[in-house]
């Protein structure tokens, strides 16, 4: 059974990871959308793992890593990433990530691209503006009860209808997810998002780009996929007929296109 433990950044929020594989493989890192914890990767591991060596870890915000108070930034939370390969000293790695974990790949391929070897990011946005909708949202998750009614409206905008209806353990594993976090990390993650723009500065990213978006997706569109396709120069597209967790909608499709790209010589 693997376990989980921490780094300490340096403004003392503490980030959760885990390791698996073996220690000899290249080092894939793994970024969570928001919302969820490393926990979402649980499916793909065992696969990934027979090449790689794993690394997941909790967004700040998230899961068991720390939950400062007020707004974060993407900058910060690139760093987190760096500051943590740092403390595990990876050189260089693979990174996929998934929305805001995506969002967060985006940022390491302008802002760090001598640390990312190939780059995957999946159902992922350079934009997802104007702020005031974001604004809205801070203040109504932050005022909110708890996160029962939010948890819900994550879940409709995550999986298809008829998944959902369906219910089941994947779907209760992720409303558990949501549930359990605490208001400000969700505040805190949704202004990292509000205030991010990545449109232009995309272009720099010189990495192999792989991106995966989903043609029903409402959260990050299939056209922001697009998007980013068609900025980052060179950048792959696959579409999958998935809504927003591509990963649980799509296992196979997902796991065959992610080995794929890295395994590519």
């Amino acid at each position: 059974m693997q376990t989980d433990t921490f780094i300490t950044t340096g403004d003392g929020a503490r980030i959760v990871y885990r390791w698996d594989g073996d220690a000899s493989q290249p080092v894939l890192a793994l970024s969570n959308s928001i919302g969820t914890t490393l926990h979402m990767w649980d499916g793909l591991v065992p696969a990934l793992a027979r090449h790689f060596r794993v690394l997941r870890f909790d967004t700040r915000g998230h899961g068991g890593s720390s939950v400062p108070a007020g707004a974060y930034s993407l900058d910060r939370l690139g760093r987190d990433t760096l500051e943590l390969f740092d403390a595990l000293g990876v050189e260089r790695a693979h990174f996929l990530g998934l929305s805001l974990g995506g969002i967060i790949g985006q940022w390491l391929g302008v802002h760090a691209p001598e640390r990312i070897d190939r780059l995957i990011l999946a159902n992922t946005s350079p934009y997802l503006g104007p702020a005031p909708q974001w604004d809205e949202r801070i203040a109504a998750t932050l005022q909110a009860p708890d996160l029962t009614e939010t948890a819900e409206t994550f879940l409709a905008n995550w999986f298809p209808a008829s998944l959902l209806q369906a219910g089941g353990p994947v779907i209760d594993t992720f409303r558990a997810m949501l549930l359990a976090m605490d208001k400000q990390g969700l505040a805190g993650n949704f202004a990292a998002v509000r205030d991010m723009d990545l449109r232009r500065a995309i272009a720099l990213i010189t990495r192999p780009t792989l991106v995966i978006a989903g043609r029903d997706d409402t959260v990050t569109a299939a056209s922001h996929g697009e998007q980013i396709a068609a900025t980052v120069p060179g950048a792959q597209l696959l579409m999958l007929n998935a809504v927003h967790l591509s990963n649980i909608e799509r296992p196979d499709e997902f796991r065959e296109a992610v080995l794929g790209f890295l395994l590519r010589q």
